[in-house]
């Protein structure tokens, strides 16, 4: 179908227009009240006990996630690429069920497992504490990251098929040594590309972390927790700002680094 040049143009206006009303403008305000009593005041806020400590948090949180994910991910990729198996269409179905289930229900759900009446609750008296601790946070983190390896990894290996880790199979090399030589050198861009989206997605979670968290300053607060104490709970707002641009530039380094993978990944 062939479009005139004004409909072109007109559809490019609409679609920046759209751009910059729901992103640009408000990552500029946002910047704005940041920056407006300057980058000292900036770093002040940022550098807090409990900005610190939630910044910590988040990465710890994102340190523990990605390792089991990208664990999780490539043998369950592997299983659904390679294997045939009963059940095989619930384990898609599982996969997936974090895009479909709000964040908040997962929480609940969380304390529903683990918390003090839970069917699991009686760690809690054994001084194991799950909910409203580190524990719960990961657990929380774990789940509404899940399908991103799996997602990026599985198209990876019905592209490249298995003849390669079957010739290697043949000239007598382990499933260790065919793993490690063979499939992983070719999927290592969908596994990058699928550790930054869960260490952006770790970074941004809200509904499920706080759901399992009690939010106390240099406890249990990241800094998602802390932009929502800082703006709602202590009436904050330059606090909040600080805090939410920070992840901000946690969220953008992240983005551009996706940007650069997707192209060599294009590129290989």
């Amino acid at each position: 179908m062939n479009v005139s040049t004004p409909a072109r143009l007109g559809m490019r206006v609409v679609a920046l227009g759209y751009l910059v009303l729901l992103l640009l403008v408000p990552i500029g305000v946002i910047l704005w009240r940041t920056f407006e009593r300057g980058f000292v005041s900036f770093f002040e806020a940022i550098s807090t006990p409990a900005a610190i400590s939630a910044l910590n948090l988040s990465l710890l949180i994102v340190a523990i996630v990605v390792p089991i994910n990208v664990i999780f991910g490539v043998v369950t990729a592997l299983a659904l690429v390679r294997g045939r198996f009963p059940g095989r269409g619930f384990v898609q179905a599982v996969v997936d069920l974090p895009f479909a289930v709000s964040p908040v229900v997962v929480g609940v759900s969380l304390i529903l497992l683990w918390g003090v009446n839970g069917w699991f609750g009686g760690l809690d008296s054994m001084g194991f504490k799950v909910i409203f601790g580190l524990p719960g946070m990961v657990l929380a983190t774990i789940f509404v990251t899940l399908p991103f390896v799996v997602r990026e990894v599985e198209p990876v290996l019905h592209e490249i098929g298995d003849e390669q880790e079957q010739a290697a199979a043949t000239l007598g090399a382990s499933k260790w040594q065919t793993f490690w030589r063979i499939t992983l050198p070719a999927i290592r861009w969908g596994l990058t590309y699928g550790i930054v989206l869960t260490v952006a997605r770790s970074l941004g979670e809200f509904g499920a972390v706080i759901m399992v968290s009690s939010g106390f300053p240099g406890v249990s607060q990241t800094l998602t927790l802390l932009v929502h104490s800082r703006y709602i709970d202590d009436h904050n707002t330059y606090g909040a700002y600080c805090a939410a641009t920070l992840l901000m530039g946690i969220a953008l380094v992240t983005l551009l680094l996706m940007t650069l993978l997707d192209r060599k990944r294009s590129n290989a």
